[in-house]
């Protein structure tokens, strides 16, 4: 799996006016959920650069999240996963509710 921080509004921005295909992960590393979580999507994430992932550290970079919520329109949640397709919101999951077989679909 190959993250890719997100640690300013406008490297989201610009993926999002990009269009393209990219999904976005909201972790809190207090949270064991959020930890399990992130294990659990490491393990099962098999896409290779055709699906970019963004890593949020929610406890350093909270004030991204509320910009992917006022962009997206998705309350916030913790953990949180997000697809996006062409500026647009195609999947959203959060806790237990993440499925990678959901996303192919999708996407």
């Amino acid at each position: 799996m190959n993250w890719i921080s997100l640690t300013n509004k406008q490297d989201f921005e610009t993926a999002i006016n990009e269009g393209g295909l990219f999904a976005v992960f909201k972790h809190s590393t207090r949270c064991s959920i959020s930890s399990m979580a992130k294990s659990r999507l490491e393990r099962e994430w098999n896409f290779g650069t055709e699906l970019p992932i963004y890593y949020l550290d929610l406890l350093n970079f909270r004030d991204i999240s509320s910009s992917i919520e006022a962009i997206s329109g998705i309350q916030h949640e913790s953990p949180q996963l997000i697809v996006f397709k062409n500026g647009k919101p195609i999947y959203s999951a959060s806790h237990n509710g993440i499925d990678v077989s959901e996303i192919l679909e999708k996407a």
